[in-house]
């Protein structure tokens, strides 16, 4: 177990600090992968002392199609077909449902193309939860893009269950067929379980 910073250097008593704890922030561009792993050391970044992992994604892609690029996640670089998922997305018009049963990657959301605007990016909360357990993980997506021509996603609310049980160690993040675009930043936050009564 890391030595965490709810535990008073003073008394040693355990108090209740900030339940997120920021782990990581990655600035991708290019084709450049993002990769946060757990430091394993003890510290305060080491995943082992969270119960689920939050991350807060600003998605832009430099690709040429308004609605932007998938931007895609895996779990400890498996890249095999072990991802279950579940996607729901909308845009005012009858919605987008699809369940796969067998994916290589976790489809997180869509982000927004540069040639929409350089200057803004999709909005995606990426919640991923009991990342000690022995059990097959799951985490949620929920994300927003602007609305540039017909047909393009405008909010989603995606499920996905990674089949394994091992414990979370490393979240891998690349862009589906484009190249990251200077407006992307991805933090991680680690969420502490209660310590007190």
């Amino acid at each position: 177990m890391a030595d965490p910073a709810y535990i008073d250097p003073a008394t040693g008593v355990l108090t209740d600090g900030e339940a997120w704890v920021p782990l990581h922030t990655c600035t991708p561009t290019g084709t450049k992968l993002c990769q946060m792993t757990s430091e394993n050391d003890g510290s305060s970044l080491d995943w082992s002392q969270y119960m689920d992992l939050v991350a807060i994604v600003a998605a832009q892609s430099v690709g040429t199609v308004y609605d932007g690029d998938g931007l895609l996640g895996y779990f400890n670089n498996d890249t095999s077909t072990n991802y279950a998922a579940q996607y729901w997305a909308g845009d005012g018009s009858p919605p987008l449902y699809v369940s796969r049963t067998a994916a290589a990657y976790m489809g997180l959301g869509n982000s927004l193309s540069t040639r929409v605007d350089s200057n803004i990016s999709t909005s995606l909360i990426w919640r991923i939860f009991d990342i000690n357990s022995g059990k097959y993980k799951s985490s949620t997506t929920q994300w927003a893009a602007t609305r540039a021509v017909p047909n393009t996603w405008t909010v989603g609310a995606f499920s996905f269950v990674w089949q394994s049980q091992a414990a979370i160690t490393e979240i891998d993040l690349n862009m589906e067929n484009a190249n990251y675009g200077a407006a992307c930043m991805i933090s991680l936050f680690g969420v502490l379980p209660r310590m007190v009564a």
